[in-house]
């Protein structure tokens, strides 16, 4: 088999080669470690997808059920004495002693760790622009952002970097950057995968979800991902296993489009593409109707209280005195505390931190906090009421293409407005999708579906079917 047809290969195809004898774990290896290695060679010339490539393939053959797919992963999870940074200058070089749960149960089905990928400074952002080890870039255009903040993998996946990748979902952190880069990204029902080794954003919204070329190998990754953890409290056992897709029909799937995700400040050309999707869905027999989410104009406002709150509480121990990167010669404590942030974290968590400390301090708690917990419960009886009328909820997965990288970095708020459509699913903890859509303007727009708590099995079958009928095919960016 060339090289060329072992990376056309989908995860699944090539896990099915390998259990087949058709196809040896270090050539499949080898094929994608040489064109990461030679991604990260390139400098500047490249994507600046990862911060870590595997030096050497592995040595252990044994037949599993992911048959030695080597797997990217964001380097937000900790894996054991390889460097696991977050994108920031606080954990430069930090080896952890053990590895996150997800990543474990990934390998020990048979994945390969090939690289680390990067990502914004601890998952803060919408373009991957916030990394303290430079931006990354989209494949099908340089110079534009691959979304973020697992815009690393993301990037890694659409351009043939790696067959698939693991990344983080706080806000839409693995939905928005697969729609901009023109792949399948899930975030899980919040607790189907295990915190256990990811380092912290906003506890109660980090979850752990795939980056691949398709639906197929989303339930695939999923179905090694999912179940109860004793080392995380949050984690739960999922009610069922994870199969692969193979519907090919929508009939009598009920689809809800609601007006307030749908509207106002969507691009046009991506609207075309949506509306252009759902046509495709009346085809293979869904039906479209309208359904309202209320409190989802409120969604974003409530997340960027909610999420700076958490993580101004999660970073705290960032203070030089257990791990990390540490000021040199403090004059006292306090000096070493100060300097050691100041240097260590970028302007968009300093951002974030202030914002949550103010969120969360004596006074102002039940004004900003209080209030947006309650919009965050409204949200979700809005999700509940209209998933009694509705199968699923279909949006836009962002509201624009990938924009140009340094257009929206001096604007915070209209960076954050990126995530618009994603956000009200990550307050609802509810799993959502995103799946290609076609393009605008020649880049990818995404498709997204949400469905009720632990209802992946059904939203996949639903996204793959789909999935078939749109027909995009993203293998120009890996040529």
């Amino acid at each position: 088999m060339s090289a060329t047809d072992v990376l056309a290969l989908s995860a699944r195809a090539a896990a099915d080669a390998i259990e087949a004898g058709s196809l040896a774990p270090r050539e499949l290896f080898d094929a994608y470690r040489e064109r990461a290695a030679a991604d990260v060679s390139a400098g500047e010339d490249g994507l600046n997808c990862f911060t870590w490539v595997a030096p050497e393939p592995p040595t252990d053959d044994a037949p599993a059920p992911l048959a030695g797919v080597p797997l990217a992963v964001k380097d937000l999870f900790c894996t054991a004495g390889i460097p696991s940074q977050a994108g920031s200058r606080i954990l430069a070089g930090y080896l952890p002693p053990y590895t996150a749960s997800a990543v474990s149960r990934l390998t020990e089905a048979g994945a390969t760790l090939m690289a680390k990928t990067n990502q914004d400074e601890f998952a803060m952002g919408s373009s991957n622009e916030n990394s303290a080890f430079g931006a990354v870039r989209n494949p099908w255009d340089r110079e534009r952002v691959p979304g973020g903040s697992s815009g690393g993998s993301a990037a890694a996946v659409a351009a043939g970097l790696a067959p698939w990748a693991l990344g983080t979902d706080t806000g839409g952190s693995v939905r928005q950057p697969a729609a901009l880069c023109g792949i399948v990204g899930l975030k899980p029902t919040y607790g189907a995968v295990s915190r256990y080794g990811m380092i912290a954003f906003a506890s109660s919204l980090d979850q752990a979800g795939p980056l691949t070329r398709d639906v197929a190998d989303a339930a695939l990754m999923l179905r090694h991902m999912v179940g109860r953890d004793p080392c995380d409290a949050t984690s739960l056992e999922f009610p069922e296993a994870i199969e692969l897709p193979s519907a090919e029909r929508l009939d009598g799937i009920r689809l809800g489009v609601p007006q307030e995700l749908t509207g106002e400040g969507i691009e046009a050309g991506v609207l075309d593409s949506f509306g252009a999707t759902l046509a495709l869905a009346q085809e293979l027999g869904a039906e479209i109707q309208p359904v309202h989410l209320p409190h989802a104009p409120h969604a974003l406002s409530a997340y960027y209280v909610l999420a700076p709150a958490e993580c101004s509480s999660n970073l705290a121990r960032y203070d030089g005195v257990r791990y990390g990167y540490r000021a040199p010669d403090p004059k006292d404590l306090l000096d070493m505390y100060t300097r050691t942030r100041h240097d260590g974290f970028g302007a968009e968590v300093k951002r974030r931190i202030m914002l949550g400390t103010y969120a969360l301090s004596a006074g102002y708690y039940d004004a900003y906090y209080g209030r947006a917990q309650r919009v965050r419960t409204k949200i979700a009886e809005d999700f509940r009421t209209a998933f009694a009328a509705v199968d699923f909820i279909v949006t836009p997965t962002a509201p624009t293409v990938a924009f140009r990288l340094g257009e929206k970095t001096a604007e915070p708020l209209a960076m954050y407005l990126n995530d618009y459509c994603t956000v009200p699913m990550s307050l609802a903890g509810i799993p959502a999708i995103s799946i290609p859509g076609g393009l605008s303007e020649g880049l990818p727009v995404g498709f997204q579906m949400a469905g009720p708590a632990f209802s992946e099995n059904r939203l996949l079958d639903a996204a793959h079917a789909l999935e078939g009928a749109i027909g995009f095919d993203g293998a120009a960016t890996r040529a």
